[in-house]
């Protein structure tokens, strides 16, 4: 097993993290090499991106959802069968959950992973000015910064910063990355790709891979990743079924935010998961003891989904016959009675939620959230940590759960009615593993 790993962070947002390390990956991966990669906090669109187009196994690194012993665990255990792990941060290198604090933070989880990290500048506009931005940065604590990527800076321009760098501030600078005036990764691409896009975007990824091993030291890249020491975790304690129950999960182009680590907690507790499509399927699948709906873009495939009739029939009514489901966001949206779609027009759907979802142009309670309930819930005690991002919002968002944010502001959503657990956080397992057992539990009753 290989732990050779680093990290590409940045003094601020649109510094080029996204497209840089998508270019750095594909290299990776057109040396043949396997390559795990890594997306800091809560995001789950760059992952499924990196997996869609590039081909690497990804997921997130988030120090909010969980403990340090975990976060390892979670680094090692998705490492352990790669060559090499890329780690993209997240917002600014120090940037954290409070304005002044780097708890949750790039930095926070390069510490806590003993992981080399290569600081890429954005250059555009400056020259020699860069300078006092790398050492800053490399002086403002004590970190692991071993590297320096300058972005949108002229080949000559380098050669004159390159020696500077490395003389006055003692840091390796891996290359540059020119000003690229025909690749882009549009935002809505880290997300929503349709297959017959990624033809498109490979060829994109791969011209961009072949720009960066003329103008990276990629043997440097890979000796700085080699120095990274080994680290263990601990795997968290959790409950686990006598026997297994089926769980369907919505897998399709509508219902595709889903963390990774969670199905494989599911399967861990007990869950035998079974795939399908509320877009395509006529019904859910034959035997399975509940169901699991994802978050997505139903508000993009209104009408495709307004039209599987039966599908929403079936749905409706093993969710009023007690068959559990767990939905999330978009797959909160989707039981609504009435959603309107990224058109402006109102489609009907499952109708087990009572209620309209509506596009408020603006994101609604965005943000970390820590939830609890009481009596019998699937959240136990100590509650569970999640991530809301959504424009849309519902008339009936739910009362069951008491939602608490970083910044201290509490407010209720959440459906916890029978067979129906719904609302818009995105939860992340691992924050709580007991919340996977408690609901394969209230699935195996079902099936009982």
């Amino acid at each position: 097993m290989s732990q050779n790993r680093f990290m590409i962070a940045a003094p601020t947002s649109g510094s080029g993290k996204t497209l840089v390390t998508c270019g750095i990956l594909q290299a990776l991966v057109n040396r043949k090499l396997k390559v795990a990669s890594f997306k800091c906090g809560p995001d789950y669109i760059d992952p499924m991106f990196h997996a869609r187009v590039i081909g690497t196994k990804s997921r997130n690194l988030d120090c909010f959802f969980c403990d340090d012993e975990t976060l390892k665990y979670l680094y090692v255990r998705n490492a352990e069968s790669s060559d090499i792990s890329v780690i993209e941060g997240v917002m600014g290198f120090y940037d954290g959950m409070r304005a002044a604090s780097t708890d949750g933070s790039s930095y926070d989880v390069s510490q806590k992973l003993k992981t080399p990290v290569i600081l890429l500048v954005n250059c555009k506009g400056a020259s020699v000015s860069c300078i006092p931005v790398v050492k800053g940065f490399k002086e403002f604590k004590e970190n692991n910064i071993k590297g320096v990527i300058l972005n949108n800076m002229s080949p000559h321009v380098f050669a004159e910063i390159k020696p500077a760098i490395e003389r006055d501030l003692g840091l390796k600078v891996i290359g540059y990355v020119p000003k690229l005036k025909d690749i882009n990764l549009e935002s809505r691409h880290l997300g929503l790709v349709l297959p017959d896009e990624v033809a498109s975007l490979k060829e994109d990824l791969n011209k961009l891979a072949g720009i960066l091993e003329e103008t990276l030291d990629f043997d440097a890249l890979l000796e700085i990743a080699a120095g990274a020491p080994e680290i263990g975790g601990k795997a968290p304690a959790h409950s686990v079924l006598d026997s297994k129950v089926k769980i369907g999960l919505a897998v399709d182009d509508t219902f595709c935010f889903t963390y990774e680590d969670n199905i494989e907690l599911l399967k861990e507790c007990g869950a035998d998961i079974v795939p399908f499509s509320p877009m395509h399927d006529p019904k859910l699948p034959e035997g399975i003891h509940g169901m699991i709906l994802s978050g997505g873009y139903p508000e993009l495939h209104g009408e495709v989904l307004e039209s599987n009739k039966s599908m929403l029939k079936d749905i409706r009514e093993k969710i009023e016959g007690g068959m559990p489901c767990l939905a999330e966001c978009g797959g909160f949206m989707y039981l609504h009675e009435k959603m309107e779609d990224s058109e402006g027009k109102m489609r009907s759907l499952v109708g087990a939620v009572k209620g309209e979802v509506r596009n408020t142009g603006k994101l609604a309670r965005f943000g970390y959230v820590t939830l609890s309930a009481e009596g019998d819930t699937i959240l136990p005690p100590g509650g569970v940590r999640g991530h809301e991002f959504h424009y849309w919002d519902s008339t009936n968002c739910g009362e069951s759960w008491k939602a608490v944010k970083t910044s201290g502001k509490e407010y209720r959503c959440g459906h916890e009615e029978g067979a129906l657990v719904a609302g818009y956080p995105h939860l992340y397992y691992y924050s709580n593993p007991e919340v996977a057992y408690r609901f394969l539990l209230k699935c195996s009753r079902y099936g009982n």
